[in-house]
């Protein structure tokens, strides 16, 4: 008989699993270059962690077409699965922690705004596809973060209540998002998420024990 699960972890992707930034940026900057336009470091760190036809909309406003939407989103990810195909390693602690999650009976899920076909890339190139249980894309939402759904879906398919999850980001859409379902957040790399329950600069910092203290706090967000 299969034993009951001790709650939920839901890993972002991008900057959680894989240090993936630098390619998304240089991506995005290609897909402006090519319109004659600059895209900024600031322009990026305001939207990173948004699903593409968020990210134009907040950068181009809302008078973009859904054409140029899915044009500009689609050239932007072929763009970076050429810069990170074979090049891309999983982020450091995220493996050793995978599997402790995974020997404490833990549900494993990916709750992130990438698109599907970036997704499976990924897990394939770090071998993960079998380690986890659920899997929710920016195909699998109709609202992306900050908005709560990518992350209460994950829960749902998990078959576990959001205050038994706890959640793996690194940008400020996805700690409000985390905020919003209820759940617990550990923020990791940036200074500047201090939203979330706790900081760590590494998912190497992160143990059993730890995750476990954050589903044993009383309340909730909400």
């Amino acid at each position: 008989m299969a034993k009951e699960a001790h709650g939920a972890v839901i890993f972002d992707m991008d900057g959680v699993m894989v240090q993936t930034a630098p390619q998304h940026f240089a991506a995005w900057r290609q897909v402006f270059a090519e319109m004659g336009r600059e895209f900024s470091k600031e322009e990026f760190r305001a939207t990173f962690g948004r699903r593409n036809q968020e990210i134009l909309r907040h950068i181009l406003g809302d008078g973009i077409s859904e054409v140029q939407v899915e044009v500009l989103g689609r050239k932007k990810e072929e763009h970076y699965r050429a810069l990170v195909r074979g090049e891309v390693e999983a982020a450091p602690g995220f493996i050793p922690l995978l599997e402790a999650l995974r020997d404490n009976e833990f549900k494993i899920a990916v709750g992130t705004s990438a698109p599907r076909q970036n997704v499976e890339l990924i897990l394939d190139v770090l071998s993960v596809r079998e380690r986890l249980d659920v899997v929710v894309t920016a195909e699998d939402v109709d609202r992306g973060k900050p908005d709560p759904e990518t992350f209460l879906l994950a829960a749902q398919r998990c078959n576990i209540e959001p205050k038994g999850c706890v959640v793996f980001e690194d940008s400020v859409a996805g700690i409000e998002a985390a905020r919003a379902a209820g759940m617990r957040c550990i923020g990791v790399g940036r200074p500047d998420i201090a939203q979330a329950d706790l900081m760590v600069d590494s998912l190497a910092k992160v143990t059993i024990p730890l995750v476990r203290s954050l589903l044993d706090r009383e309340g909730n967000y909400r």
